[in-house]
């Protein structure tokens, strides 16, 4: 089942007598955990009808026995048992199967399973469909880190720009819980009534937004000598949060997509923006660069990043071996 709609129904008071959470993220699989927390139990319901447990910790045999009893103070007893993937799978399943076809009504019994998926040919996975409800949380990969902010603001009722979202996805990462906590943030401080703006990012988030990759794109998308210059030097001043194989990697995808855009037979903006896997908002900017790098100087340009990539690696560096100087002399021969 969707994440999103597990949560939903939890937050409506609509729950499974089990849950299976596991996968690579464990984003979705502590939100969906605490989740349940919040809602099955009121604080002091928790005392007699919570118990957390730990798969290093506890057995099957233990979870078992815990999950027939019947609550005392409450309509259900809950018990979560975090880092699931440590209890003895393989030699006290069976024991758990045979619960699972036969449950305790009144107990909601929840495994979050970390670190990894949970082996889906096995027959308790089938008997976990079957009795209540698995979530899968797999890992996001960073092209789908973008779409995945845009989500979350809208899920909350609120707007980004497209721009803000990308800086967001670019400069923090693939991990969900620090991008969801920055989310937060800029949910708080930000009016309901505004946009989520680059300026916000620079101001909640510390990510300049005059000074970063995005900017540095678009510079030499345009041919801006003076304004790609000026960015690089402020890279090459704050090398710590701008480093340099980040920055060059990011052009080379940058220049792959003028490349693919080059070669695109439908550069309509809805199957442009599809095929590139970018928002519409940036199409009329790689519209711009490949009037400016034709074809054949962007395959040139994409073999100088590879050059330069290797440099960054110390191999093949020639008389420059200080980051400052490689990244000068790369942005020199991409803009000529």
């Amino acid at each position: 089942m969707n994440a999103n709609t597990t949560l939903t129904d939890i937050k409506k008071r609509k729950f499974s007598p089990v849950y299976l959470l596991h996968g690579e993220e464990s984003y979705y699989i502590d939100l969906l955990s605490e989740a349940l927390e919040e809602q099955v139990l009121t604080d002091a319901q928790k005392g007699f009808d919570q118990t957390i447990l730990y798969g290093k910790d506890t057995s099957i045999v233990h979870v078992v026995n815990a999950a027939k009893r019947y609550p005392m103070m409450s309509d259900h007893q809950l018990i979560i048992i975090k880092e699931a993937q440590d209890l003895k799978w393989k030699t006290e399943e069976d024991l758990l199967l045979k619960y699972l076809e036969n449950l305790t009504p009144t107990t909601i019994l929840v495994f979050a399973y970390k670190h990894g998926k949970f082996d889906k040919r096995k027959k308790i996975y089938k008997a976990f469909e079957k009795a209540g409800v698995v979530v899968e949380s797999a890992k996001l990969y960073e092209n789908k880190i973008g779409e995945w902010v845009t989500e979350q603001f809208r899920v909350a009722q609120r707007q980004i720009h497209p721009q803000a979202a990308a800086m967001m996805a670019e400069y923090l990462g693939t991990d969900l819980s620090k991008i969801a906590n920055e989310i937060n943030k800029l949910i708080l401080n930000v009016s309901k009534e505004q946009e989520i703006q680059p300026l916000h990012i620079e101001q909640n988030i510390g990510i300049s937004k005059d000074f970063n990759v995005f900017e540095l794109q678009s510079a030499l998308a345009k041919r801006n000598t003076a304004k790609a210059m000026q960015i690089v030097n402020y890279f090459v001043a704050n090398p710590k949060s701008n480093p340099l194989p980040v920055v060059i990697g990011n052009l080379g995808n940058y220049f792959t997509k003028i490349l693919k855009y080059h070669y695109l037979p439908d550069k309509s903006p809805q199957v442009a923006s599809k095929q590139l896997g970018v928002h519409a908002f940036f199409l009329k900017e790689y519209e711009i660069a490949a009037r400016n790098f034709n074809r054949k100087k962007t395959f040139e340009v994409i073999h100088h990043l590879s050059v330069y990539d290797l440099k960054t690696k110390g191999l093949d560096v020639g008389p420059f071996t200080d980051n400052g100087e490689i990244i000068r002399e790369l942005v020199f021969k991409i803009l000529n």
